[in-house]
């Protein structure tokens, strides 16, 4: 059974993410202050090692593991939490194998195989290629890291959300994206357990919308696909652990189509002069598409990652 994590988890996670990641700036743009009409703030966790904030939970699990769990690790990912691992096990002297799907971001698998993984390609999509990991984990005899269903890898996520907290005490809203859910469930289960009113709103991509659509109904249902540009959020199901923290946790979801999260990365670029990637711009994206529901409130919107490849900013920018 696994069980989630709590407050007393995310302090003492931090001794171990902070030996890799500095607090992150939570930042306030005047352009963007301007463009959305907003008293908004932005949680740049793309200043990260890695680009992203899953280098948090990843060093957590990975600085974890007991020795027997130490001869070797397998997850599957679209890069983020990837990079996380890969750059954990290569710190901690870990033998680390990664699955990514057919056709990934190709500057996050380099970025991957830099940080010493062994990178594996297989299947459609990341639940494809998880699949391929589950079965790939019992005739290797390695360390399944999922990249949800992990208490240690959500409580060191929540750091970024203590920080927050910290950073900024009185704030209203925060706006997350949600793919495996590890971010949300971060920002929830600090904001629950430090006794704030803020809200957390998640984002979903309209066409990757498996959790929104089972968090609306509360019933789990499982996508065909996850055909989205913003890989982050690419996943077709949702997971038992973050899925039963948001369930009771999350206050609301709003979903973005493909052409509102390209616009998002274009306001990150414009308003912020940040790089973001689809995930990572999507909660800028759902407060302009939100501005009049947070009018006269304090919002936080997370930047979770910067690792959008150049393929995809080209299109971007020169479409609109």
């Amino acid at each position: 059974m696994l069980t989630a994590p709590t407050l007393k988890d995310v302090y003492a996670a931090r001794q171990r993410v902070y030996r890799v990641v500095t607090p992150t700036p939570l930042m306030r743009h005047a352009l963007l202050s301007q463009e959305t009409g907003l008293d908004i703030f932005v949680k740049h966790e793309n200043h990260n090692p890695t680009g992203a904030f899953k280098v948090r939970g990843g060093v957590n699990l990975i600085g974890s593991l007991s020795p027997g769990e130490r001869r070797g690790v397998i997850t599957a990912t679209t890069g983020n939490h990837g990079q996380s691992i890969a750059l954990a096990c290569r710190r901690e002297g870990v033998p680390c194998t990664i699955v990514t799907p057919l056709g990934n971001n190709p500057e996050k698998n380099a970025a991957m195989r830099a940080l010493g993984a062994e990178l594996i390609e297989r299947g459609r999509d990341f639940d494809e290629a998880r699949e391929t990991v589950e079965q790939m984990q019992h005739d290797r005899k390695l360390r399944y890291v999922h990249s949800a269903n992990e208490p240690m890898l959500i409580a060191g996520v929540a750091t970024y959300a203590l920080e927050l907290f910290e950073q900024l005490p009185d704030v209203d809203v925060i706006v997350v994206p949600i793919g495996g859910g590890s971010g949300a469930c971060g920002c929830s289960i600090v904001r629950t357990a430090l006794g704030s009113r803020a809200k957390v709103i998640g984002v979903q991509a309209q066409k990757a919308d498996a959790f929104a659509r089972s968090w609306k109904s509360h019933t789990r249902v499982v996508g065909e696909k996850a055909d989205t540009f913003a890989e982050g959020m690419a996943t077709r199901v949702t997971f038992d652990l973050t899925f039963g923290i948001l369930e009771r946790e999350l206050d609301d979801i709003v979903e973005l189509g493909e052409d509102e999260l390209a616009a998002g990365v274009r306001l990150a670029l414009r308003a912020t002069h940040n790089l973001a990637e689809g995930a990572g711009a999507a909660a800028l994206a759902a407060a302009m598409k939100l501005r009049d529901q947070l009018a006269g409130r304090k919002v936080a919107c997370v930047m979770s990652g910067g690792n959008i490849d150049a393929a995809t900013l080209t299109r971007i920018l020169t479409t609109s």
